[in-house]
C-alpha cells in the first residue's frame, strides 16, 4: 500500500492505467509482413542530410511492405526547440517525395488514430506508465542535486569505476516510500529513475537487422525516466510510444547502439512488446585521406538547404542516397535506365555495416545522369523555378525567349547518349551563358578559352576568312562541316592527322583548329556542344556579329 501511496503522491491527477492506453491504441490491422516505421526528429534546427537518409530507408520499407510511415516529433527537450522546425520537416520530406501516412501535419495538427504524435502532448500517457512502475517498485524518486551528482562522478573517477547512478552509488534507490513521501511533501525537488534489475556482468543478446547478432553488458544504470519538468526522457518516451503506436521496426542511426540495452530493459519492465531494431551507418566524409562524420559546422552539404540552393534535383539526391543504402542500386539502375526509383527494392540485409561514405563527386555523376534523361521542357521548368529564387539575372534571360531556351536545353538531349553537362542548376549559367549577349559581351579577353593548339592571332586569321565564306544556309551538319573543311584546306590546314604528324611544318595546323577558332569566336570556350547547332540557335545575324566582335578582341 505504501508504494501505491507514493505513486499517488507523485501523480495525484493520473487516474488511468497502462491497460487503458493499450486498449485505446489497438494492434493495427495490416497485412502480414507490413512494416510500421517512423521518422522521429527533434525540432531543434535545420534538416540534416542524415535525416533524409534515415527517412528514405523508413519510407521505402513501409511503402514496399504496404505498411505505415509516420512522423513523430520528439520535443521533450523544449528549451532547444526552434520555431518553424516541425513545418520545415514536413515540407522538406514532401519536397523529397516522402509524405507521411500518419503523424504531425503542422505545429499542432496531426492525422492518424495513434496520436498525439508530438511527445510534449503525450505527457499524461508517460505519467500513467511511470505511475504504474512506481506502484510496482520498479521506479523511484531521486532527490540528488546537480552538485551531489557531480561529486559522485568525481568519486567514481577517483575510484576508477564506471561512472553513473547505480547499485551502491544510487543514493535514493532504497529510500522507503514513507521517507520519499516526506521529502516530496517538504517541497524537495526530484526526478524519477528506473530501478534497474540489470547486472553489468551479464550479457544481453540481440539481432540487429543491419549489424547482425550483437551482445552487450546488461544495463545496470538507474536511468532517468521523468525529468523535473514532468516530461519524459528520450529513452522512456521512445519505449512507450513505439509500443503504443505499433512500430514494428526502429530504424535509426548507429549512435543509438549503446542505448540498446537500456531500451530492451525498458520494454521488459514496462511489459510491452518491443520492435525490431536496425542501426544504420553514420554518413561519413573523406577528409584528406581519413574518414570523419559529416559535420553540420564544417560541411555545407550536411544541410538539406544546400541541395536546394545549388540546385540538385531532389530525385538526384534520392538516387544517390539509394546508392549508399544498397550498393546494388547502381547495377539495378544500369539494367533499368528508364524505371522510377520507387521500383527498386530496398533491402536492409544488403546495407553496409560500416560508415556510409558521402562522395560529392559521385553525387554529381548520379545527378548528371538523372538530368540527362529529362526532356528539354522538364529541364526548362526545373531551371526556371530554381533561377527565379537563386539567380534572378538568368531567370530574366531564360524566360525572355522561352523557345530559344528550350532549344538550348534540347542540344544533344534526344541522342542515344545525351550530353551530361549539368549536375545541378547552378552549373547551367557557365554552360549556356554565350547564348545571351548580355552575358557574352561582358567577358574580357582573359576569359576567352583558346584551344591549346591555337593562338589568338591564328584564330583571328581563320575568322577573317571564314566569316565571309561560310554557308549560313547549310541544310545539315555534314554539309556545314564539308564547307568548314574546304575553307580550312584553302587556309593551309590539314584534314588528316597522320599526314599532319608526318609533315607538321607544311601546315598551319589541323582542321580541328579551324573548328576551334569558330567555336571560341562564338562561345569564348573550347568545350561546347557542336558548333553547327550553336550557330542555328544564334541565327545568321548574331553569328556574323560575334565574328566581327571577335576580331576586335
Amino acid at each position: 500500500m505504501s508504494l501505491e501511496k507514493l505513486a499517488n503522491v507523485i501523480f495525484p491527477d493520473v487516474d488511468k492505467t497502462p491497460e487503458y492506453y493499450i486498449q485505446k491504441y489497438p494492434k493495427r490491422n495490416l497485412k502480414k509482413g507490413a512494416k510500421v516505421v517512423r521518422y522521429a526528429p527533434s525540432p531543434t534546427g535545420f534538416q540534416h542530410i542524415g535525416g533524409i537518409f534515415a527517412a528514405l530507408i523508413n519510407e521505402r520499407l513501409a511503402s514496399q511492405s504496404e505498411g505505415v510511415f509516420y512522423l513523430r516529433i520528439e520535443d521533450t527537450d523544449q528549451k532547444r526547440e526552434v520555431e518553424g522546425a516541425i513545418e520545415d520537416t514536413i515540407q522538406t520530406m514532401h519536397n523529397f517525395g516522402m509524405d507521411f501516412n500518419e503523424g504531425m501535419t503542422g505545429q499542432e495538427t496531426f492525422k492518424g488514430e495513434y496520436g498525439p504524435y508530438r511527445q510534449s502532448q503525450r505527457a499524461e500517457i508517460y505519467k500513467t506508465f511511470a505511475k504504474d512502475l512506481v506502484a510496482k517498485g520498479l521506479a523511484y524518486p531521486c532527490f540528488c542535486t546537480v552538485e551531489e551528482l557531480a561529486a559522485l562522478r568525481e568519486k567514481q573517477v577517483a575510484e576508477k569505476v564506471t561512472p553513473g547512478y547505480y547499485g551502491k552509488y544510487a543514493k535514493y534507490r532504497n529510500l522507503s516510500p514513507e521517507e520519499a513521501i516526506a521529502k516530496i511533501e517538504a517541497g524537495e525537488e526530484y526526478i524519477l529513475r528506473l530501478k534497474s534489475p540489470g547486472n553489468a556482468e551479464n550479457r544481453v543478446e540481440i539481432h540487429d537487422l543491419i549489424k547482425g547478432d550483437l551482445s552487450f553488458p546488461e544495463n545496470n544504470q538507474d536511468i532517468v525516466i521523468i525529468k523535473s519538468d514532468g516530461l519524459p526522457t528520450y529513452h522512456f518516451a521512445h519505449g512507450v510510444d513505439d509500443s503504443l503506436m505499433g512500430t514494428t521496426n526502429v530504424i535509426r542511426g548507429e549512435e543509438w547502439l549503446s542505448s540498446l540495452p537500456i531500451h530492451i530493459q525498458l520494454f521488459e519492465m514496462l511489459g510491452l512488446k518491443r520492435p525490431e531494431y536496425a542501426h544504420i551507418p553514420t554518413i561519413m566524409k573523406n577528409d584528406n585521406g581519413s574518414k570523419r562524420k559529416l559535420s553540420k559546422r564544417k560541411d555545407p552539404e550536411a544541410a538539406v538547404s544546400y541541395y536546394k540552393e545549388v540546385g540538385y534535383p531532389t530525385v538526384s539526391v534520392i538516387e544517390y542516397l539509394l546508392n549508399i543504402i544498397n550498393s546494388t542500386f547502381e547495377e539495378w539502375r544500369a539494367e533499368n535506365p528508364a524505371a522510377d526509383y520507387h521500383e527498386f527494392p530496398v533491402d536492409l540485409d544488403k546495407m553496409s555495416k560500416s560508415g556510409a561514405l558521402f562522395d560529392i563527386v559521385k553525387l554529381n555523376d548520379v545527378s548528371k545522369n538523372v538530368i540527362s534523361k529529362m526532356k528539354a521542357d522538364e529541364v526548362y521548368d526545373y531551371y526556371v523555378a530554381w533561377a527565379k529564387e537563386f539567380d534572378k539575372e538568368m531567370y530574366e534571360l531564360v524566360t525572355a525567349d522561352e523557345k530559344m531556351s528550350k532549344e538550348i536545353f534540347n542540344i544533344d538531349r534526344e541522342d542515344p547518349k545525351p550530353r551530361k553537362d549539368y549536375a545541378k542548376w547552378d552549373d547551367v549559367k557557365e554552360k549556356i551563358f554565350y547564348f545571351f549577349d548580355e552575358l557574352f559581351y561582358k567577358e574580357t579577353a582573359e576569359q576567352v578559352e583558346l584551344p591549346k593548339t591555337l593562338t589568338l592571332e591564328a584564330a583571328k586569321e581563320v575568322i577573317k576568312v571564314y566569316m565571309n565564306k561560310y554557308n549560313a544556309n547549310a541544310a545539315s551538319q555534314e554539309e556545314w562541316f564539308a564547307d568548314l573543311k574546304a575553307i580550312g584546306l584553302d587556309l593551309g590546314y590539314c584534314a588528316k592527322r597522320k599526314e599532319y604528324k608526318a609533315n607538321p611544318d607544311q601546315y598551319k595546323g589541323m582542321i580541328s583548329d579551324v573548328a576551334g577558332a569558330v567555336r571560341v569566336a562564338l562561345a569564348h570556350r573550347s568545350n561546347t556542344p557542336d558548333i553547327y547547332t550553336i550557330m542555328n540557335i544564334l541565327g545568321k545575324d548574331k553569328v556574323k556579329e560575334r565574328f566581327e566582335k571577335f576580331l576586335e578582341i
